[in-house]
């Protein structure tokens, strides 16, 4: 570690004492203020707990403290960090990748504050009669959809109604219908499902012929039902789940499957399991309020002509000429209240701007949003602020972020600095560390190998700091990654889509070689996401079950693929009790084990009872926990170890338990790595522990709460679950990535890159969209989107072996050039 000399009275620095927060061993580190400090490190290393889970968590705590009593019962605040003591410390404003809200009434406009400005310039410049349509007594929730006064009363927000869709329900009407004519009828889900053979034999329709070929009653009875007419029906179908049988009887007549999917959809308890309903539904537009969900008042107020939902769908440089037109249009007291909110929303859509998100309609929702874009919609509004002497800590805010778009989150940076605040980066892209004024390096390695400062101090220093695994990659014209090609793409086939329509994306034709690692590259938001993940994902998810889907008009070269795995950055659990051991099935095998055991069997216990979310072996006390919340009243909760447990979750019998010397609560303290060594049977656990580190993730605990994984982790998580998938799967399978390389460690790279290769070996095929160039500039095949962004983009402007892409004139193509090309 690097040792810094600091100015008498340290006014100027925020001084961080004994800090042991997560995997931080009793770190001391001065940051300076009134810069912009970076803070680096291998992923895992202790970044995000110091900066986030330390800093900002205390300034959090701190300002509550400040709040009264009744306001504070209604506010969840951070755990308070484990620190002896942080100085000079002030106000701080966090944007934590790992608290990414990705529901489906989020928008860019909600993220950002935008709406709300928005709907008090509709209501007030409305109700002052200045607006066409003009009614009295209106308020800004008069133009939310999501509220009672702004909702169309007959959808209630909705724009429309979900229907089943006898063409989503028959989706190949060219195939026998029980043979790939109908994903819905492929498995037996229900009684009315059995009785096909049974209504088959009554209307003497073959089933073995296509289904537009069977006779029209028996189609119309299947889909719409038989009216008064039962049906009798009996049949014994295996249970999954053991080895006994499940006896479906009917005796009454058919729904059809179209009422039975509305049926079932209706009845779903949650969004997760409608979602198993949705791809058989097509929404039908509100007839009241023409599909936009907005009320009479919202559709009938006009600014300088148009309406809030009208503006909704434009995009936020169209938004931003809109504004314009407003402001020279308000005279008197509409220009007063003009100049008082109109700022708000034009450095909202100024700072969207700046970073690259211009392209964005102010109605897309967060799912349809790469993990940068979304990223970048949330840190918008906190940089909009115009406040001075704030501590801003932003978690890879350069993630997502093409090459040719830094320039400007450098600006925005140097902005915030030069107005007097503090910029807390934790990042990995060597490019934006290059302009941080301070770096703090932590390390050696990850999890329990780091939570160490290696370096503080000016990061054109850190090159030269020998314990510095960061320092090395500062060169940008140091190769990342490596990669031994065996054979050209196109080698093993090619897989085409046609005509590809989604958001902004226009292609009419896409060839991507099977059994190779393609990279889909472009500018922010040139369409690469959309492109991959809401087209050729579920285009050919559908077409490997036998179905189409709305984005793409036709899809063939898939007959050797059977599976389709989409991996994206979505939260693997939202609560403690998801963790990686639980996600990745590990912790079921573990279980076993440990039932297994002479101890176990004598105690009579099951798999059950080493499970802490089940009631046979957790502790009571906590539920499994192993801790408890307790109350402060005027101070903010604690969390405190349970003293029936002592914090080990678990009841004293299932705590006797043990297997190689080790109880099952101690399981969850193993890392990765460690468990891999201390478990090397069964195969099937050892394989899942092995995909772990494969993807680099071998610093992890098993028990590490699932809300503490960043969405870079989270999606390694899901990529191990695909290469076990892929190593058990026999027959060649697809997985598809968003921006794999978010949040990883330029070291780290390269394991990534093994893993692809790891899958490409078993005969599977790697669908990647990034903007990491090194990966692209070794892919096997890349597909370039652009020529721009948003309504400019969405068209593939180049596609080939990097060789070729780089001799075209792209944006992208440039920047390759200036890349040293590894070995081939």
């Amino acid at each position: 570690m690097t040792e810094r000399a600091l100015p008498d009275g340290g006014t100027d620095w925020v001084r961080v004492v004994r800090a042991r927060t997560h995997n931080l061993r009793d770190v001391t580190v001065d940051i300076p203020r009134g810069g912009i400090v970076a803070f680096t490190g291998v992923s895992g290393s202790g970044k995000t707990s110091l900066a986030i889970d330390t800093v900002h968590a205390e300034a959090q705590l701190r300002y509550l403290e400040g709040l009264s009593p009744f306001v504070r019962q209604y506010i969840t605040p951070k755990d308070r960090p484990q620190v002896d003591r942080i100085e000079g410390l002030g106000a701080t404003l966090a944007v934590d990748q790992r608290r990414l809200n990705r529901h489906s009434r989020s928008t860019v406009a909600t993220m950002t504050g935008v709406d709300a400005y928005l709907g008090l310039l509709y209501s007030r410049l409305g109700a002052d009669g200045g607006g066409e349509g003009a009614g009295p007594a209106l308020s800004s929730g008069h133009f939310s959809r999501y509220s009672p006064e702004g909702a169309c009363p007959r959808c209630h927000g909705a724009g429309g109604t979900p229907h089943a869709d006898p063409d989503l329900v028959v989706t190949r009407p060219e195939l026998p219908l029980m043979e790939g004519g109908s994903p819905w009828f492929e498995k037996l889900r229900s009684p009315e499902q059995v009785a096909v053979p049974f209504l088959a034999e009554q209307y003497g329709a073959d089933l073995a012929l296509p289904w537009r070929e069977l006779p029209v009653a028996f189609r119309d009875a299947l889909l719409y039902g038989t009216g008064d007419v039962p049906v009798s029906t009996s049949v014994r179908v295996p249970n999954k789940n053991s080895d006994a049988e499940v006896v479906y009887q009917l005796n009454q007549p058919l729904r059809g499957a179209v009422a039975e999917v509305e049926r079932l959809f209706a009845a779903a308890g949650s969004e997760n399991a409608k979602q198993r309903y949705v791809p058989y539904m097509r929404q039908v537009p509100c007839e009241d309020c023409g599909g936009t969900g907005y009320g009479e008042a919202a559709r009938g107020v006009s600014l300088a002509g148009a309406t809030y939902p009208e503006l909704s769908v434009l995009r936020v440089h169209q938004v931003q000429q809109w504004t314009a037109r407003l402001a020279g249009g308000l005279t008197g007291v509409r220009k007063e209240i003009g100049e008082a909110l109109l700022p708000e929303v034009t450095g909202r859509l100024r700072m969207l701007e700046r970073l690259g998100l211009a392209h964005l309609e102010l109605g897309r929702t967060a799912p349809t949003l790469s993990g940068g874009e979304l990223q970048r919609a949330r840190t918008a509004a906190q940089l909009s602020t115009s406040l001075t002497g704030i501590m801003f800590v932003l978690d890879e805010l350069g993630s997502g972020l093409h090459p040719a778009d830094k320039e400007r989150l450098r600006l925005i940076l140097a902005d915030l600095r030069d107005a007097g605040n503090t910029v807390l980066l934790v990042e990995h892209d060597p490019d934006v560390i290059a302009e941080a004024d301070w770096v703090i390096d932590l390390g050696p390695g990850a999890g329990r190998e780091g939570g160490e400062v290696m370096f503080s101090g000016p990061v054109r220093e850190l090159a030269a700091c020998p314990g510095s695994v960061t320092g090395r990659y500062l060169d940008p014209s140091r190769p990342r990654i490596t990669r031994e090609v065996s054979a050209r793409a196109g080698r093993h086939g090619w897989m085409e889509l046609k005509d590809i329509r989604v958001h902004s994306v226009r292609v009419d034709g896409l060839r991507l070689p099977l059994n190779a690692l393609t990279c889909f590259t472009g500018v922010s938001g040139s369409g690469k996401s959309s492109l991959l993940g809401h087209a050729v994902a579920p285009a050919l998810a559908a077409a490997v079950a036998g179905g189409s889907h709305p984005t793409v008009g036709a899809v063939s070269g898939i007959g050797s693929v059977a599976w389709v795995d989409s991996v994206d950055q979505s939260p693997i659990g939202r609560t403690p009790r998801s963790n990686p051991a639980t996600y990745s099935k590990a912790f079921d095998a573990i279980r076993k084990l440990y039932a297994g055991t002479d101890r176990a069997r004598t105690l009579n216990l099951g798999a059950s009872a080493f499970s802490f979310n089940a009631a046979a072996g957790r502790c009571e006390a906590c539920t499994g926990y192993g801790r408890k919340l307790v109350d402060m009243h005027f101070l903010p909760d604690i969390w405190a170890t349970c003293d029936v447990c002592d914090g080990r979750r678990f009841t004293p019998d299932v705590l006797s338990v043990q297997y190689r010397g080790l109880a099952i609560d101690q399981v969850l303290d193993l890392t990765v790595d460690e468990a891999a060594e201390h478990f090397d049977e069964p195969r099937p656990l050892a394989a899942v522990l092995g995909a772990l580190r494969q993807v680099g993730l071998g610093y992890l605990q098993l028990g590490q709460s699932a809300t503490d994984l960043s969405g870079g982790e989270a999606q390694r998580l899901k990529l191990a679950d695909a290469i076990r998938r892929g190593a058990t799967g026999g027959r060649g399978g697809v997985v598809l990535l968003d921006e794999p390389l978010t949040g990883l460690h330029p070291a780290d790279v390269q394991r990534m890159a093994g893993a692809f290769d790891a899958l490409l070996a078993a005969g599977h095929t790697v669908l990647v969209a990034e903007h990491d160039l090194h990966l692209a500039n070794c892919a096997d095949w890349l597909v370039d989107m652009g020529p721009g962004a948003g309504e400019h983009g969405g068209r593939v402007v180049a596609e080939g072996i990097p060789e070729e892409v780089r001799a075209t004139d792209t944006a992208t193509a440039g920047h390759l050039r200036r890349l040293v090309r590894p070995a081939r």
